[in-house]
């Protein structure tokens, strides 16, 4: 048996050339099958609209990056129909998260961390000053300030940071059942560091504790207890596969545990 997915624990620059890019995001995911794809062909095509080949280059190192290393979650995408904007929002920021530590700490912890003391504001400074005390130190001044524009950037675009310019103010995004459904399922594919109730996926959104308990109580595809402290998640289906079919294709599937 294979091993699970691991997110990407490396610091790496791959943001400062692409940041969220959700309609891109979702065009990748539209085309792309887990079988592969070159650069020419996603340019012949226009996946990408009229993007120049070197970009188109850019953006397909990043998306398999996001999505190729979880197979199973790249074949959901690829057939969900009917996806929301809200929905899609958050997929694309997950999966970034999934891709780069530097923006799964700076939205999973750092924006958590300053909402639970009431500090709901922050300025480029800040952040460039947080980059650096988070693995940047070596990096040059014009590196730290254009990774922390592109955490910035991205962050407005998922929702969790609410405007574009200084003072900026944090924001909590709408997450629907169907994007926190394919959030659960997928961690239970994954190697994530955290739990299944606490961890920066779910924290960025605002999603901790009782918040996220009664969330996951009005889940129809899992049947979440909790007593005292023992949790019982009652998955109804096997996989993020099984869940997809079940749930965005209404057809049978395997339920897990011959739950109903």
């Amino acid at each position: 048996m294979s091993e699970a997915p691991a997110e990407v624990t490396a610091l790496n620059t791959r943001l400062m050339k692409c940041a969220l890019e959700i309609e891109d995001t979702r065009a990748y995911w539209s085309h792309a099958n887990g079988t592969g794809v070159s650069p020419k062909r996603a340019f012949d095509e226009y996946w990408f609209g009229a993007r120049s080949m070197e970009r188109v280059e850019v953006l397909l190192s990043n998306m398999k990056v996001r999505f190729d290393a979880i197979p199973a979650a790249l074949r959901v995408l690829h057939q969900w129909p009917h996806m929301t904007p809200d929905t899609r929002r958050m997929i694309a920021h997950w999966h970034l998260q999934f891709a780069d530590p530097l923006y799964r700490a700076f939205t999973g912890s750092f924006l958590p961390e300053r909402r639970a003391v009431g500090r709901n504001e922050l300025t480029r400074d800040a952040v460039v000053a947080w980059v650096v005390t988070n693995g940047a130190e070596r990096w040059t001044l014009t590196s730290r300030i254009q990774f922390a524009s592109k955490l910035l950037s991205a962050a407005y675009a998922a929702g969790v940071v609410a405007t574009n310019r200084d003072p900026r103010k944090l924001a909590l995004p709408r997450v629907s059942d169907e994007a926190l459904a394919y959030l659960m399922y997928l961690l239970r594919e994954i190697r994530f560091e955290g739990t299944l109730l606490a961890n920066p996926y779910l924290a960025s959104v605002g999603l901790e504790q009782g918040i996220l308990e009664d969330r996951l109580r009005t889940l129809r595809s899992l049947a979440f207890r909790r007593q005292a402290d023992l949790v019982d998640f009652g998955w109804h289906y096997v996989d993020l596969a099984a869940w997809s079919q079940a749930s965005l294709h209404s057809e049978p599937v395997l339920l897990a545990g011959g739950a109903s």
